[in-house]
């Protein structure tokens, strides 16, 4: 527990969660992606225990930004409510896969979709802006983009939100929205890997994923005023590809 961290243990996570919410907080997603694929990837956290780490620390974050958001009038409550049972559904099924797998078995097939995403984020950045369309299957789009958020350690931003902006749903209320439903959706995913996982081994990393992210929240909401979105989309892409192929080489050889 806390009491077994030092802070020499808790700089990796700190670092992790720094680089994350970074991201995250200048584009809007990618936090999952990103914190699963370098626990994964480089610091050899098994899967469903990275994942879980992951939900915990987003249920802080998701909360914050859902009230920003609906303060800011940025939810579209026909969206909410359209993509959170499917979301919930699709979460607690993916946890369930996950905690069910032999680690081993599951690390390469988890960074091999987080490569997946990165190839998909570049593809977004290289082909911005997308062109308009309405709106299609937001049911169905939940109930990936759950399951593969907690099957993967992350993907709800990247794949839900990118695929409705990809559609032409208005950007504010679909980052709003879908912000808002990832409150609900890592609450679910939580509790399902404690249920599954129990505490151990989770409040020191944890700890230091909040302080990360904390301190790069500010970071994140400046870089978001004044770096391309195109740019960013690419250079995550690439990032994420990078270090999840490495991490699969590594599981595989």
């Amino acid at each position: 527990m806390l009491g077994d961290f030092d802070l020499a243990s808790l700089l990796p996570y700190i670092a992790v969660g720094f680089a994350a919410q970074l991201v995250d907080g200048a584009l809007g997603m990618a936090f999952g992606v990103i914190a699963n694929a370098l626990m994964v990837g480089v610091l050899g956290v098994p899967p469903a225990l990275a994942s879980q780490r992951v939900h915990v620390v987003e249920c802080f974050t998701t909360a914050t930004s859902g009230i920003s958001h609906l303060l800011n009038g940025n939810i579209d409550k026909s969206l909410f409510w359209r993509l959170l049972l499917p979301g919930i559904v699709g979460g607690v099924l993916g946890a369930y896969v996950l905690t069910s797998i032999d680690a081993s078995i599951i690390r390469p097939l988890v960074l091999t979709y987080l490569s997946a995403i990165g190839l998909y984020l570049l593809y977004r950045g290289l082909t911005y802006p997308p062109v308009a369309r309405r709106p299609k299957r937001v049911r169905t789009l939940g109930l990936i983009g759950g399951f593969l958020d907690a099957a993967g350690g992350g993907g709800w931003g990247p794949v839900v939100t990118s695929n409705l902006l990809v559609q032409g749903a208005e950007p504010r209320k679909v980052v709003g929205t879908v912000n808002a439903v990832e409150f609900f959706l890592t609450l679910t995913i939580s509790a399902a890997f404690v249920l599954q996982l129990g505490f151990g081994d989770l409040a020191g990393a944890t700890l230091g994923f909040l302080i990360g992210g904390v301190a790069a929240a500010p970071i994140g909401a400046f870089a978001a005023k004044h770096l391309s979105v195109r740019l960013m989309l690419i250079f995550v892409g690439v990032v994420l590809t990078l270090t999840s192929a490495a991490g699969v080489w590594a599981a595989l050889t």
